[in-house]
């Protein structure tokens, strides 16, 4: 006797493993790979709340939002340390504040300009932050004595 899978069985089991995949790779990961990890989830969480928007599902769009304010609230700006980076740091908060005040109208007005402001200017400091600090590690190489 067989049966059937359970209805949303492959999406469930997909996400699993994405989940599985993204665990891994933050418990893997340095402290400056897990701030580039913060910054792709916030940009893909504006992507989904794009989709959203112009596809009308306002209750998904909400929760896309609601996960990109959270990861740059929360994950982005809460990890600048005003201590060490000074008046750098300052400004990179209040360029973050910037971007949740665009999120916030994006979501209250169903504004898709107000999330492509935030998506460019989280892109352009992603992109900054991997070439100065997110470089990829030499493998270890190994030379055999003679």
């Amino acid at each position: 006797m067989t049966y059937a899978p359970p209805r949303g069985f492959r999406r469930n089991s997909a996400n699993a493993y994405a989940n599985v995949g993204l665990e891994t790779q933050v418990l893997s990961a340095s402290p400056e790979r897990l701030i580039t990890l913060l910054f792709e989830g916030a940009i893909s969480a504006i992507a989904k709340a794009r989709l959203h928007m112009q596809q009308g599902n306002i209750a998904e769009r909400g929760m896309a939002i609601s996960k990109a304010i959270d990861i740059v609230d929360s994950g982005l700006k809460a990890s600048v340390d005003v201590e060490a980076g000074g008046e750098v740091a300052k400004s990179l908060i209040a360029t973050y504040e910037v971007v949740l005040h665009n999120l916030m109208l994006a979501n209250l007005n169903a504004d898709e300009k107000r999330l492509d402001v935030a998506q460019n200017v989280l892109q352009e400091i992603c992109s900054a932050w991997r070439e100065a600090c997110d470089t990829p590690q030499e493998p270890a190489t190994f030379q055999a004595r003679s």
